[in-house]
């Protein structure tokens, strides 16, 4: 697991390889990544949107933005968690994601982001 605190909120990621939603043979990987994201200031917090970059080793990179996560802009008062799971494709045995998060501090209304630690999509019959 990789874990990233920045302005106070604390991001872990954990990706798995999902063999069950692949189709190795036609160069078809798919990853589930769970993060847990933790706001430890002293105020609340609203997760406002996300910015990822995906690195395929073979393929294009992709960069995703959009409005919060899973459907959510989820609140987070201070030292309360919020855990979600999501995906990626790729095209390789081997890619990589990163991004952030811009979050709104629900006391003054300033928005920041928060970054989230690198995590490798690795395909594990591949490490061998």
């Amino acid at each position: 697991m990789s874990t990233l605190t920045t302005s106070g909120i604390q991001i872990s990621v954990k990706a798995k390889f999902r063999k069950d939603l692949s189709e190795v043979t036609d160069s078809q990987y798919f990853y589930n990544y769970m993060i847990e994201i933790e706001n430890t200031n002293n105020f609340d917090v609203q997760l406002i949107s996300r910015d990822w970059y995906i690195f395929d080793s073979l393929s294009e990179s992709r960069y995703i933005s959009g409005a919060g996560v899973v459907g959510e802009q989820p609140i987070l008062k201070s030292e309360e968690r919020f855990m979600y799971t999501s995906g990626a494709d790729l095209n390789s045995e081997l890619g990589m994601m990163k991004g952030f998060y811009t979050f709104k501090n629900l006391i003054d209304g300033e928005t920041f982001q928060v970054f989230v630690p690198t995590f490798l999509l690795e395909y594990p019959f591949k490490l061998n």
